[in-house]
């Protein structure tokens, strides 16, 4: 059986004493689409940070195998993990392309003389940036910052690229551009980690699926059963999805 390139067990984190993750496990094989969906509070974000090392947590985190638990955010970082947080946290001053330079730092401690070249990949993803590459980034549109912190991420290489909310605030269209994205970085075999309020989108384009309440697991499975699941159907996708 192959292993997973992300296997989380019994994973329990929070803040202060407020425990808000319950003993989590969750599997990622090389190159799916995961989501985790759930409502307001559930822990999603949660998740994401304790995975990527900015919050303590207890349980087991073993990416390609290896226990990272003890590992720092900038040592998971260095093993090809990246997140784009919910808040973007894009140099609002520094223009598109500064930007993308200062997420090539992997790449250029790996001692790769062409991780420039990654610009014109991420540009070729995301015309739209090449078109604003020195325009500064805070005073693009929302969806365009979305898409320049994706493009951020991906100038690292990840082999697991986690994504908090990325349709959060934005219109209809531009979702429908991010969710395309997220289905493109699929094909160039990168492990995705979505979470996402956006149930109906979040499933159509995953290949497994948990849903999380409370900070427990409620329900698992390959996405396009949780898709037609009465519970899930009920709670996060409205009775239209039912005749869909």
């Amino acid at each position: 059986m192959t292993t997973p390139l992300l296997q989380v067990d019994g994973l329990r984190a929070g803040y202060g004493k407020a425990e808000v993750l319950h003993g989590i496990d969750l599997r990622a094989a090389a190159g799916s689409v995961i989501t985790v969906i759930g409502p307001n509070g559930a822990g999603k974000s949660t998740l994401l940070n304790a995975l990527m090392g900015v919050l303590p947590a207890r349980g087991r985190i073993a990416y390609q195998g290896q226990d990272i638990g003890a590992l720092t955010l900038e040592e998971r970082v260095m093993l090809g993990i990246a997140l784009v947080p919910e808040r973007r946290e894009l140099f609002a001053t520094m223009s598109v392309e500064d930007n993308l330079v200062l997420g090539g730092f992997r790449q250029l401690r790996l001692g790769n003389r062409q991780w420039r070249d990654r610009i014109d990949e991420v540009f070729t993803l995301f015309p739209r940036l090449k078109e604003r590459r020195a325009q500064e980034a805070g005073t693009m549109s929302g969806g365009e910052r979305q898409m320049l912190a994706v493009g951020r991420a991906l100038m690292s290489r990840p082999k697991l690229l986690m994504l908090d909310e990325p349709s959060l605030g934005l219109a209809p269209l531009i979702v429908r551009d991010i969710f395309h994205t997220i289905d493109q970085l699929r094909q160039t075999g990168v492990t995705i980690l979505l979470v996402e309020q956006n149930a109906r989108a979040a499933l159509e384009v995953a290949d497994h699926g948990y849903v999380l309440e409370m900070g427990e697991l409620a329900l698992n499975g390959p996405a396009s059963e949780l898709a037609h699941d009465p519970r899930v159907i009920d709670t996060y996708l409205g009775a239209a999805r039912a005749h869909a």
